[in-house]
């Protein structure tokens, strides 16, 4: 526990933290001694699973040796994977740095042991969206699908439990291989408990005994005192990046479970006739060894993170959550739900106990980040509390509070944003040369903006559409666009290279061009000649 000594006080204080916030905090960490007492205990018994696998197989100092080239005889490498087989339950073990990240050791364990014909199944719901592709939901070069590997899905029912009666009419004589997703991912289902995963995969064996259960593993290594492999699973997936590396390792991922399994995906990794007895090292193996100790209570330490910020959360009133779906932030306090999507200008509102929801609210202006402080319409805030706390006039922003004896107060701060009627009255405040597009087709200018003297920014629309120009000096991704974008391409504009990102409702440009920097962004469904015709008329 905190020891809440005057200097401690003073120190956080330095850090911004106020007294009260860290008596909250303390008296939050002191409920939650029980649950954080049950973690410790289980990062005990899993710290002792790690180091009897390490004695068991003589881990010493020579397993720390890199090796490169073929990486024959490699012995950190082959001890490193008899103990993660022994510390998992598992007959046989891949652990290796050339398998990239989680999703490449899923997509190995997939293609390995499935062939043209056979059918896979995910009996709990979509899996996680870069599997998307790997499988052939999305089209992509060398899917599954794209080798005659089909795929069925049954999804959970709305309270959550497995479908028995969908699994039971999906599985047939085509179905090779089951994958189940033990995190919820970017989905708002639970997390499946070890104990749950071992149900299903005695329900599935119950219809067809030879048919190969695979679970996802990726952020479930040692949050239980067991492992799928304990509860029937045949393959066991994960990435070093996450869980089982600790912190330490650069990279890496693992697939344990039966020998025939892993004997594949380490033929489909190097190559026929190859298969386990190549790959070098390639001097990170002692960090796997480091990161694999430490494991167990790395991820405790995470999950009292996790715990203690939701329960900070809890007590404040709200109930927070991520929606995959509308790639959003939801917060939900028992009277509204809003939800702030992800770089995007749209707030949407909805009464938590009302039925029915409000369409997205458009603010005119995507968030932007300026010297690690993060811009949003100040309009979000009346969404937030419902009501019109902030109002903006001669370029002052006025937020109205309520103090301590509840008797409105009113803060004021400059607007970091200040409008302007043309370009050229803008142009006055910027330290650069306004440069601007000349050619923005069936869009009207319809708002013209600087931020804090330094960065200008155009609105262009059409209808609902709408296109944000911005330039800047410097470097900086000016954007303000965060999402995550899977189409991701550079292309040549005269002497520029642009960056383009694209999803299917937005496109997102940034380049630099001397010492200014753009950025385009648009929700239009623009093409690349639309964005490039744009760009060639900048001057």
């Amino acid at each position: 526990m905190l020891d809440t000594n005057e200097a401690i006080y003073r120190q956080y204080e330095t850090l911004g933290i106020s007294k009260e916030v860290l008596d909250f905090g303390t008296s939050v960490e002191k409920e939650l001694k029980e649950r954080f007492d049950k973690i410790d205990t289980n990062a005990e018994y899993n710290q002792l699973k790690v180091i009897a696998a390490m004695q068991k197989n003589k881990v010493s100092a020579e397993c720390f040796q890199a090796s490169s080239g073929y990486g024959y005889n490699d012995l950190g490498r082959d001890t490193l994977e008899r103990v993660y087989a022994d510390c998992f339950g598992a007959e046989d073990a891949l652990v290796r740095p050339q398998i990239t990240c989680g999703t490449h050791a899923l997509a190995l364990a997939l293609m390995s042991n499935l062939r043209p014909g056979d059918e896979l199944l995910s009996p709990v719901g979509k899996p996680y969206d870069t599997l998307e592709e790997v499988i052939g939901i999305r089209p992509s070069k060398g899917s599954l699908a794209e080798y005659g590997i089909t795929y069925a899905q049954v999804d959970l029912l709305p309270d959550g439990e497995f479908d028995y009666d969908g699994i039971k009419k999906a599985i047939n004589e085509k179905t090779k291989l089951v994958t189940i997703q033990r995190s919820k991912g970017y989905a708002t289902r639970p997390t499946l408990s070890v104990k749950r995963i071992g149900e299903l995969i005695a329900f599935v064996k119950s219809i067809k005994p030879d048919v190969i259960c695979m679970v996802d593993n990726c952020y479930g290594e040692f949050v239980e005192d067991t492992e799928p492999i304990q509860v029937g699973a045949d393959m066991m997936v994960g990435s070093l990046i996450k869980n089982p590396g600790g912190g330490l390792a650069p990279i890496g991922g693992y697939i344990v479970g039966k020998k025939e399994c892993v004997e594949n995906a380490a033929y489909r990794l190097t190559s026929p006739g190859l298969g386990k007895e190549v790959g070098a090292s390639l001097g990170v193996i002692q960090s796997f060894y480091q990161g694999f100790f430490l494991a167990p209570t790395v991820v405790s330490g995470a999950l009292k993170g996790a715990i203690f910020a939701a329960k900070i959360y809890e007590k404040l009133g709200f109930k927070v959550k991520w929606d995959g779906e509308c790639q959003g932030v939801s917060l939900d306090n028992g009277e509204v739900n809003t939800i702030v999507y992800i770089g995007q200008d749209n707030y949407y509102m909805a009464s938590s106990t009302a039925i029915g929801m409000s369409a997205p609210t458009v603010l005119g202006v995507a968030p932007a980040l300026k010297n690690g402080t993060t811009y949003v319409p100040a309009d979000m805030f009346n969404i937030l509390y419902c009501e019109d706390v902030v109002s903006v006039k001669d370029n002052v922003i006025t937020i109205k509070t309520d103090n301590d004896n509840n008797e409105e107060e009113i803060v004021g701060m400059p607007n970091p944003f200040v409008e302007y009627k043309t370009v050229d009255e803008a142009q006055k405040v910027l330290p650069f040369s306004a440069v601007v597009p000349s050619n923005v087709k069936g869009y009207e200018l319809k708002n013209v903006s600087v931020m804090s003297n330094e960065m200008l920014q155009l609105i262009y629309k059409n209808g609902d559409k709408e296109i944000t120009y911005r330039v800047e000096k410097g470097s900086d991704d000016i954007s303000g666009d965060y999402n995550e974008y899977k189409d991701i391409k550079t292309v040549k504009v005269g002497d520029v290279e642009v960056k383009v990102r694209k999803s299917e409702e937005t496109m997102s440009t940034i380049w630099t061009n001397g010492d200014l920097t753009f950025s385009l962004y648009s929700n239009g469904n623009l093409t690349e000649k639309d964005i490039t015709d744009i760009i060639s008329s900048i001057k």
